[in-house]
């Protein structure tokens, strides 16, 4: 039942979502209403069906079966390896994204505080209606 985003039950979520079908479009809230009522037998018979289906595949060939179940074995091994190929992709990319934004920052801040200190520094030239009077 956990492929289910909801489950066959009563509640709020479900009653909105029943409510809201029948807003929108009457049989949607009747589908939803159904699925409150005998989600739970349905879902038992899709997963009967899916065993069954699972069990009419095989040959009766013991060889090939082993060798099948091999075969699917090493497909899951490589799927599992790609799925954590991908999450390490991801956290390269999150801290690559990370370290850009901290140089960007780094950057604003040498500029900001560059831009201060040379306004804060006093004016050491000497002013154009001074220059040539004697002191």
């Amino acid at each position: 039942m956990s492929r289910f985003p909801i489950r066959p039950a009563w509640s709020p979520l479900t009653i909105a979502l029943m409510v809201i079908g029948f807003i929108v479009w009457w049989p949607l809230g009747l589908a939803m209403l159904a699925f409150i009522i005998w989600g739970d037998r349905l879902i038992a018979w899709w997963d009967e069906s899916q065993h069954k289906m699972q069990a009419r595949g095989s040959t009766g060939n013991e060889a090939f079966e082993e060798y099948r179940r091999s075969e699917l074995d090493r497909l899951e091994r490589e799927r599992q390896r790609i799925e954590e190929e991908a999450v390490a992709f991801q956290d390269f990319m999150r801290n690559l994204r990370k370290a850009r934004d901290r140089e960007e920052f780094d950057r604003f801040m040498r500029d900001k505080h560059g831009a201060d200190a040379e306004a804060a520094k006093p004016d050491d030239k000497p002013s154009a209606g001074t220059a040539g009077a004697p002191a």
